[in-house]
């Protein structure tokens, strides 16, 4: 912070300071303060009761570098340096990138941070796996599908009013700069996707400290309205047109589930519905010879088999018994013949 203050002037330190204590949205202990005057009371109540913050003091890293040459330790000239680095995946937000600008920089200045940005984020290195993937993924992790479809950590722009540009018209000219970063493309189903592109988030300090990240106060360069930074930073009409889709899909699986259950055969002994095994034995075709017992669920089929056979050996056993006679009967008119 003492270096961060020297270069560029305290004012802008401060602004960082405050950037992250309205992230942050710390409670006061109200045991701390019983006994207060009455408005203190409900200062700190109303502050307790307003939405959460993100992460704590240990969350947040401030002056980092994302060198574009060069290494972690000693980056090379020409890199982008991250005024914030907010890495909070239990809050949903495993890595984010945050500017912040008093208003005095020209626009045309921010804008060409971002261009550092993106020489930082295109920098492929070997992790200790001995695997070659994107520079930054070597010291930060973040889940799949990372901030809806983006390729690229989103950066959040903080504009604090205090020099004599007007922030909503920084935001708008920053917004113009750095298109070819953050224009996603059309899709059919009404979203755009945003492969190869990075997220870049804007709002005030003072709209930062009033409502929070939680608040929808943050604009998503090209998009219309404001955002809470959640869904600035994803992509909430593609998540719903893929819920959707999901859904459709779902329900179009349920209803050729219920068609086919209704034609599910019932055996026509018991009258139990068929097994999937042996409905599709009951239409199977082998040697030009169908099913014996289509109408049958296995057991009745086993049981009637059981019964056809039974009857078979009765059959075989009752011709042998009448052919005995037979024999018996013809012996005897041969032998009175003989006599």
């Amino acid at each position: 912070m003492p270096k961060s203050a020297g270069r560029s002037g305290a004012s802008h330190a401060m602004t960082v300071n405050e950037t992250v204590i309205a992230m942050i949205r710390p409670k006061p202990d109200l045991d701390l303060v019983a006994g207060e005057p009455a408005e203190a009371l409900v200062a700190a109540q109303a502050a307790v009761d307003t939405h959460n913050g993100i992460g704590t003091i240990t969350s947040y890293a401030t002056e980092v570098a994302l060198p574009s040459t060069g290494t972690w330790k000693n980056p090379g000239v020409g890199g982008a340096w991250a005024d914030i680095v907010l890495v909070a995946p239990e809050a949903g937000l495993p890595l984010l990138f945050i500017e912040a600008d008093n208003c005095t920089e020209e626009a045309p200045v921010i804008a060409a941070k971002f261009d550092k940005y993106m020489r930082h984020f295109h920098r492929r290195a070997k992790d200790t796996d001995g695997q070659e993937k994107p520079m930054w993924r070597t010291r930060w992790s973040a889940p799949d599908p990372r901030w809806g479809d983006a390729s690229h950590p989103p950066v959040l722009l903080v504009f604090h009013q205090v020099g004599k540009r007007s922030a909503l018209k920084q935001m708008e000219r920053v917004a113009d700069l750095t298109r070819e970063h953050w224009q996603g493309q059309w899709a059919e189903g009404g979203f755009r996707v945003y492969n190869g592109k990075m997220p870049i988030v804007a709002t005030t300090l003072e709209l930062l400290r009033e409502h929070g990240p939680a608040g929808p106060v943050f604009w998503r360069f090209g998009r219309e309205g404001y955002q809470n930074l959640w869904d600035a930073i994803g992509n909430p009409r593609r998540d719903a047109f893929l819920a959707r889709r999901a859904d459709d899909a779902r329900r179009h699986q349920a209803q050729e589930a219920a068609e086919r259950e209704a034609q599910r055969p019932a055996c026509g002994d018991c009258g139990q519905k068929f097994t999937d095994d042996r409905w599709k034995a009951s239409l199977a075709v082998e040697w030009d010879h169908g099913d014996s017992h289509p109408h049958l669920c296995d057991g009745c089929k086993y049981r009637a088999l059981e019964a056809e056979q039974q009857a078979r050996l009765d059959e075989r056993e009752r011709q042998g018994t009448e052919a005995a006679h037979a024999d018996q009967k013809a012996g005897g008119w041969f032998s009175r013949f003989r006599t």
